[in-house]
């Protein structure tokens, strides 16, 4: 299956990549090449993420236990922008990525 999601990225949106991310991490499927393309495809796309995809993508990758410097600096300027929409379970997740990753993002 990863290789038809590495030949469709360019065509899915945000909740799409997140779902797929959320969905190898549920499953402890940590395919690292695949959650690279992921998090390129991802950046690419990041002002169209709503809340609940930036807390999925991120407690995957936390979950696998992978860190995406890029992703995660991207990710962190597109949650300010979307911090008011948040619930308090997507704060905290996301929260809990940075933390257990040891990515450092101190305007969140």
């Amino acid at each position: 299956i990863s290789n038809v999601v590495l030949m469709k990225l360019d065509t899915f949106n945000s909740q799409e990549i997140s779902n797929i991310m959320w969905a190898y991490a549920t499953v402890g499927h940590s395919s690292l090449p695949l959650f690279v393309a992921l998090s390129h495809a991802a950046i690419q796309k990041i002002n169209t993420f709503n809340s609940q995809e930036i807390a999925n993508i991120m407690w995957a990758y936390a979950s696998v236990g992978y860190s995406s410097p890029n992703l995660f600096d991207a990710i962190s300027h597109r949650a300010l922008e979307k911090i008011n929409t948040f619930s308090s379970q997507e704060i905290t997740n996301t929260m809990w990525a940075y933390a257990s990753l040891g990515h450092s993002s101190p305007n969140l």
